[in-house]
């Protein structure tokens, strides 16, 4: 891949970036970040929910106490965890991505751009993503014969009857999506398929990066049950984000397969929430079309993303 030029034209000099100049490998300053990002992301997030919670309903030094508390509470949650995500995972990544590249040069290399067809591609991998939802079923089928260490399965229990509970209830569903589905979706992209992808990218090309962003995505949402299609949808949305050119396909990808699981979690709990084992394999008549559809989508926008590679003479970043 070549290094950034100011003005080439001019024969100005190629441009090096901090991690360049002072020795780091951009993907080294990336994982670090996602670390550091996440850290900084939880703890904000329990600070705030506890100030939140603290304020109705007075403090305690029982954890047993806080516990219950949150759980009744996943509203305040919702907040902390959004705080959280806007703070670190969105608007800190922005300003940390500046290790890589230029200031002007800084929303491309995040791939905050609109081509002429990127409304066609957001269209396209709407489409995509709900044809998929079959064969991400499969892949927590799969993931169940998969051991699970207990105190992740337990972890991930308790979270999705706190979320079960949350959806039953009396609550409006536009603040839901909000925080479950809309934060996330613009967050997280920039994160993975923004910051941390391009970052891999420079350091080992093009496929290590669309399969290192997918599984530390998989993996940063701590949820080893669900591993598989977590990781998947990851490296689904960096194909997406590579075929395209732009994050903006992703996000609205992401945001329809968070916003579609809130929507059947709220009206069809009990499929949404039924526990996946060995015993429950999805049909295969829901699951082999869904394969063979996301497989051709795969492939046009793989062509799509050809014929304008040849069409600008691969004056492009890929």
């Amino acid at each position: 891949m070549q290094n950034e030029i100011s003005q080439q034209n001019n024969h100005e000099p190629v441009y090096q970036s901090w991690a360049e100049r002072n020795g780091f490998a951009d993907w080294a300053l990336a994982l670090i970040w996602i670390i550091v990002a996440f850290i900084l992301f939880q703890l904000t997030a329990s600070i705030i929910a506890i100030i939140l919670i603290a304020a109705q309903h007075g403090l305690s030094s029982d954890p047993a106490k806080v516990m219950s508390l949150m759980a009744d509470n996943l509203n305040l949650l919702f907040i902390g965890n959004s705080t959280g995500q806007i703070l670190f995972l969105g608007l800190a990544t922005w300003f940390f991505s500046r290790l890589h590249t230029s200031r002007r040069r800084r929303s491309s290399f995040l791939r905050f751009k609109i081509h002429d067809d990127t409304w066609q591609k957001i269209g396209v991998t709407v489409f995509l993503v709900v044809a998929v939802q079959p064969a991400i079923w499969f892949l927590s089928w799969l993931n169940a014969f998969i051991p699970v260490p207990e105190a992740f399965s337990n972890l991930q229990n308790s979270q999705m009857e706190m979320i079960e509970n949350y959806l039953r209830g009396d609550h409006m569903i536009l603040v839901t999506l909000f925080h479950v589905a809309l934060v996330p979706a613009i967050c997280e992209e920039t994160l993975y398929r923004g910051y941390v992808m391009s970052a891999f990218q420079k350091s080992w090309g093009t496929i290590a990066a669309i399969f290192f962003s997918g599984l530390l995505f998989g993996l940063y949402h701590v949820q080893l049950s669900n591993l598989l299609p977590l990781a998947s949808l990851g490296m689904l949305f960096a194909y997406i984000t590579w075929t395209t050119k732009s994050l903006y396909p992703a996000i609205v990808a992401h945001f329809v397969n968070n916003g579609g699981s809130v929507l059947v979690g709220k009206y069809y709990p009990n499929s949404a929430f039924a526990e996946m084992t060995p015993e429950t394999l999805p049909p295969m008549s829901a699951v082999i079309p869904s394969l063979l559809i996301t497989a051709y989508v795969v492939y046009w926008l793989y062509n799509q993303h050809q014929q304008t590679a040849v069409s600008d003479g691969g004056n492009h970043y890929v």
